[in-house]
């Protein structure tokens, strides 16, 4: 498993996730930018993620859906932030309605993704933070943390395929 720890910290209002792969900063990098290879991971495995649209620039927007074992979907969306590629980008991530557009009874959370090369690996940091403690409890009731623990998973059989 790749993911090394997870960490809720009701105080600062974050849910962290920490993995290590076993490849390169740029090649961990791949796995965001690129929307095929994102979505073999970006759902869990019962969940998979589909994206219609990832404009992996600031400003740009993404958009998805995952889809459930008995067919439904569930839509949400990110705007990029920040980027320093290859080793930290920003990103709001909110849910969807139906027809894509950003869901406003629900804030979106904002998450920071950095890339550290550790010995032969690279150190993964997923940190998403919250508006308030109802959120992050909400989110983590949705089954945020064992459902991003899962999608993390995934990246490994990713990472070995050289061609993806």
């Amino acid at each position: 498993m790749t993911v090394v720890s997870t960490e809720k910290d009701t105080e600062a209002l974050t849910l962290t996730f920490v993995a290590e792969f076993d490849a390169s900063v740029d090649r961990v990098w791949q796995v965001w930018k690129d929307p095929r290879q994102l979505e073999r991971w970006w759902g869990p495995p019962t969940w998979p993620a589909t994206f219609e649209e990832h404009d992996f620039e600031v400003g740009g927007r993404s958009a998805y859906f995952m889809t459930g074992p008995e067919g439904e979907r569930v839509r949400g969306w990110w705007e990029i932030t920040a980027i320093d590629a290859p080793t930290r980008f920003e990103f709001d991530d909110g849910f969807a309605d139906d027809d894509g557009a950003p869901d406003t009874t629900m804030d979106p959370t904002h998450s920071v993704v950095t890339l550290d090369r550790v010995d032969s690996q690279t150190r993964m940091t997923l940190v998403t933070t919250f508006t308030s403690a109802d959120q992050l409890e909400q989110m983590i009731q949705l089954g945020m943390e064992e459902g991003l623990r899962l999608s993390v998973g995934q990246i490994d059989g990713i990472l070995a395929n050289v061609a993806a």
